[in-house]
């Protein structure tokens, strides 16, 4: 409620300074002018899905993290991709059973039969919103890691539900950058955890509505407004000394 308050508070300040707000001329919405989005496929039937763009960035900028033994979620996409020939085991983890590809099944807020220091590299791309108890899959990731191993994950800011995922195994929740370091610093410590956003109003709203990535222009990309953030980012390195 104080946070209510003051915003309202600091609205009537501009009104008796005299500030008057000014009506512009009506936005042309164009073909965005409509209640339900271009595509409900987070615009992989129309190309790159838009955090896919801010992800892989991100794994390309820090592939020299992806090396040894690696485990990802879901496939192993992005360890073949960006670790190449530096990964010497690739593990799979699947939340239930039926993903043929799957080393591993496990829920990740519940994987205490994952041995720990097993892993020089854990990728963990926009799943932990899925998972109810954020604090005990964290902590899983942190004890799975060897020391001196590195977290690289991603998390939704601004995103549309997926349905599918809801209506399995739920969907839970939505991330800030404040957020995310403060869930990683308690296990990772402030020292080993770099947090970053990715996104703008443009780009938001794109995302919302399923465009694709080629969709927009590659300056759409270059602006990172810390009000719009769309995309999250983690890589958080184990303490050496930490067993």
């Amino acid at each position: 409620m104080k946070s209510v308050a003051s915003g309202i508070l600091h609205q009537i300040g501009y009104i008796s300074l005299g500030i008057k707000r000014r009506f512009r001329c009506q936005i042309d919405l164009g073909k965005l002018d409509r209640l339900y989005p271009a595509s409900t496929l987070f615009g992989y039937d129309r190309g790159q899905p838009i955090d896919r763009h801010y992800i892989e960035n991100f794994l390309s900028q820090h592939k020299e993290d992806i090396h040894g033994r690696v485990l990802e979620i879901g496939d192993n996409t992005y360890t073949k991709k960006f670790g190449g020939t530096s990964v010497e085991k690739s593990d799979i983890l699947h939340a239930v059973k039926g993903n043929p590809s799957a080393t591993i099944v496990a829920d990740i807020a519940h994987a205490d039969h994952i041995p720990s220091n097993s892993f020089d590299c854990v990728i963990l791309t926009q799943t932990l919103q899925f998972v109810y108890d954020l604090p005990s899959a964290v902590n899983h990731l942190h004890r799975i890691l060897k020391p001196g191993g590195v977290l690289l994950l991603t998390v939704p800011g601004i995103s549309q539900i997926s349905r599918y995922d809801m209506d399995r195994w739920g969907e839970f929740w939505r991330f800030t950058t404040q957020s995310a370091q403060r869930l990683f610093e308690k296990e990772f410590s402030t020292d080993n955890v770099e947090v970053e956003a990715y996104g703008n109003v443009l780009v938001a709203i794109a995302l919302l509505h399923g465009l694709a990535a080629e969709e927009l222009k590659p300056e759409h990309f270059e602006y990172q407004d810390p009000d719009y953030q769309v995309l999250i980012t983690v890589r958080a390195v184990k303490s050496k000394t930490d067993n």
